[in-house]
């Protein structure tokens, strides 16, 4: 027979043990709950004449994973931003909080998995010498991989943040330049396919974008590689009214292009430019 003990005084916590302990459906699994002088405690025994405690040590630390990542995960990532990144504002925080979430939720990051894997682990090499636990102490004194892993999740999401944020200051800078600044041309021309630009100006005439370079890289600090010369020419020649003809879909370079030059940008797929530019290189 294999016995344990969890000490919790967590109502809620409490009855989600229960729950998850009686509907795991094990043979002579018998659960019980106890109320002493401090904790609240649940008692479980498993009775097996063969010596065999795998099943029994599957379902106790599968639910105990489980009912880890629901009550406390949330809190040991407001713990570790609070601690590290206290210098952040609570709206700040908070973005970065709710990117931690959204983060180790996808099934397609390893930490997703990493995480419930370390757990287990603990529970298992733990319920194997022992009798008893305060699942609190566990948590906060038995669970050093897990937290590193959490830390790592805090530290990747703060450094989108921070890379995003430095973005959109960026962006927002170009856009008082471009609305401060007087217009070289009415109108400019941008066919737009597998991250390649050609500008034209009104007449359909290809715009030489090396021309301008000089003129304006200074102004960029960001790269889109072959289109860090299309991108400098409109900053240099700062049009009016921007066509962009999309042969494909839409990619950052041109959503950066639509949040900066905001209303003087003009979407187009199906007029005759496009139909040319497709019959020209058979697409």
């Amino acid at each position: 027979m294999k016995s344990f003990c969890i000490k919790c005084n967590n109502k809620q916590l409490n009855n989600y043990l229960l729950k998850m302990f009686k509907n795991f459906k094990l043979d002579n699994l018998y659960v019980s709950n106890r109320k002493f002088k401090i904790y609240n405690n649940i008692i479980l025994h498993y009775i097996n004449t063969s010596n065999n405690n795998t099943d029994f040590y599957d379902c106790f630390c599968e639910v105990l994973t489980d009912a880890i990542i629901k009550f406390y995960e949330k809190n040991e990532i407001k713990k570790i931003i609070n601690l590290n990144y206290f210098y952040f504002s609570e709206i700040e925080q908070s973005v970065v909080f709710k990117d931690c979430l959204k983060y180790i939720d996808d099934y397609n990051n390893l930490e997703h998995f990493t995480r419930k894997e370390h757990i287990y682990i603990s529970l298992l090499k733990y319920i194997d010498k022992n009798k008893f636990f305060i699942l609190d102490g566990f948590v906060n004194f038995r669970l050093a991989q897990y937290k590193k892993i959490l830390e790592y999740v805090v530290d990747s999401c703060v450094n989108n943040f921070l890379i995003e944020k430095e973005y959109n200051e960026f962006i927002s800078l170009l856009r008082i330049y471009i609305n401060s600044n007087p217009s070289k041309c009415n109108l400019l021309h941008l066919l737009y396919k597998n991250k390649e630009c050609v500008l034209l100006d009104s007449n359909y005439n290809e715009v030489s974008t090396k021309d301008y370079c000089l003129d304006a890289k200074y102004l960029s600090d960001i790269s889109f590689s072959l289109n860090d010369y299309t991108f400098n020419s409109l900053l240099t020649l700062l049009p009016r009214k921007l066509n962009i003809h999309l042969i494909d879909e839409e990619d950052e370079f041109i959503e950066t292009l639509k949040f900066i030059f905001d209303k003087r940008v003009s979407i187009c797929r199906h007029c005759s430019l496009c139909t040319k530019y497709k019959m020209i290189n058979k697409i």
